[in-house]
């Protein structure tokens, strides 16, 4: 698994505030919904990159899962997980899809010094970053948690 020790999550900044706000709270274990079959599928770590208008690696968490299935169903298991608070912003969100997946983390750290976008792209060696998210080797993935400590 050392290619895929860790998994760059695109997230958007109300997700990120959200998924912060439950941890304060004393929420542990968190579920990220996607619709359709969203990596990651096996990794040790989950890296959070917040989108624009943030555009910065902002913190990690240990990736428990990925679970895919059907919408109705899995919301039932996790939804207390998310940062979906009702059933109907659940189902507004995932409009009607016949599969959702619920990427289930805990320990969420939120960076020191998050990395902006340009060092991330540097440190990386490419000019954009995918949009789906990518894994991270084991060397790369300890260089960013370095320096975001």
């Amino acid at each position: 698994m050392n290619g895929k020790h860790a998994f760059v999550v695109m997230i958007k900044e109300k997700w990120w505030n959200e998924f912060r706000r439950r941890r304060s709270q004393g929420k542990e274990t968190h579920a990220y919904i996607q619709r359709g079959t969203a990596p990651p599928k096996d990794t040790s770590l989950i890296l959070f990159y917040v989108v624009k208008p943030v555009g910065e690696l902002a913190g990690h968490a240990e990736f428990i899962e990925r679970k895919v299935g059907e919408a109705g169903k899995l919301w039932k298991e996790h939804g207390k997980e998310s940062v979906l608070n009702s059933k109907k912003n659940y189902e507004e969100f995932v409009k009607g899809a016949k599969k959702v997946s619920f990427i289930r983390f805990n320990n969420l750290v939120e960076a020191a010094k998050p990395i902006p976008l340009r060092n991330l792209l540097m440190l990386l060696g490419v000019k954009r970053l995918a949009r789906k998210g990518f894994y991270l080797d084991k060397e790369t993935t300890d260089k960013f948690m370095m320096s975001m400590e």
